[in-house]
């Protein structure tokens, strides 16, 4: 498969999604969004990708957010089908039952922040700059970050960054619980393939059941997610890793997982 906007590499069960636009900060157009789309349908019916890294291009930009020259264009109605397309993508990605490390590498603003919200895991350069300033377009964000940020960093902290459109470094985002890590700009992606590479190599059954024990019960009333969990609970207990990984720990011995 070939893409015009995304540089794809595969190393074992890990694969690497790349927005290669550099010159426009690796902005998100709608080629962006479809090409991106298409990756991530393959990877999801790929049984030996078991996690995935996305960053951007270039150390200027994660992805700096949507493209405005094609958002100065919408109407009503594009404006709303181009959101639902964005966040139809950005679902694939939170849904994909494989976990996803977002290496962000310079600006993740607007569309490029809500890429990595959309991500399970968050890395960040001490460079990075992270930030929803669609308020000084005249907008608000159309592809989740109404919804991911508070669920993130709380109600509070996320309508401050909302209605304020600031900006924030890689350490008051970690502070607030934006991003997992911080470390220095030339060991993020080789950061982010180790921790990709470590989840790859745990029972893939058990991370798709957590991640949908996680992402399925964040709505539900406590006593139904409990449910939702015990029933993913028993799921789990049925497999070979399962009963390999607790022989294991009683034998004494490093476990010998099934790979998927």
């Amino acid at each position: 498969m070939s893409y015009e906007t995304l540089l794809i590499e595969r190393d074992g069960p890990v694969l690497s999604i790349t927005v290669n636009r550099p010159k426009a900060l690796n902005a998100l157009s709608a080629m962006v969004l479809g090409e991106l789309s298409r990756a991530l349908d393959a990877a999801a019916a790929d049984r030996e990708v078991r996690a995935l890294v996305v960053t951007g291009a270039g150390d200027r930009a994660f992805v700096a957010g949507a493209d405005i020259s094609e958002l100065a264009t919408l109407t009503p109605q594009t404006a709303r089908a181009f959101a639902l397309s964005g966040q139809r993508v950005f679902a694939t990605l939170e849904t994909l039952g494989k976990p996803s490390i977002a290496a962000i590498n310079g600006f993740a603003l607007g569309g490029g922040c809500e890429l990595a919200m959309a991500c399970t895991l968050r890395l960040a350069s001490e460079t990075a700059t992270l930030g929803q300033p669609e308020i000084d377009l005249g907008l608000l964000p159309g592809f989740g970050g109404t919804q991911r940020l508070p669920r993130l960093v709380g109600r509070s902290r996320a309508l401050d960054l909302l209605l304020s459109g600031r900006r924030i470094g890689a350490e008051e985002a970690a502070r607030i619980g934006l991003v997992n890590r911080v470390v220095a700009p030339d060991a993020l992606l080789n950061e982010a393939r180790t921790l990709a590479a470590t989840l790859a190599a745990k029972p893939a059954t058990a991370i798709r059941y957590i991640l949908e024990a996680v992402h399925g019960g964040a709505d539900l009333p406590f006593e139904a997610a409990s449910q939702l969990e015990a029933n993913v609970f028993g799921l789990v207990a049925s497999t070979g890793d399962m009963k390999e990984g607790t022989r294991a720990f009683l034998e004494k011995r490093k476990p010998r997982f099934n790979a998927e």
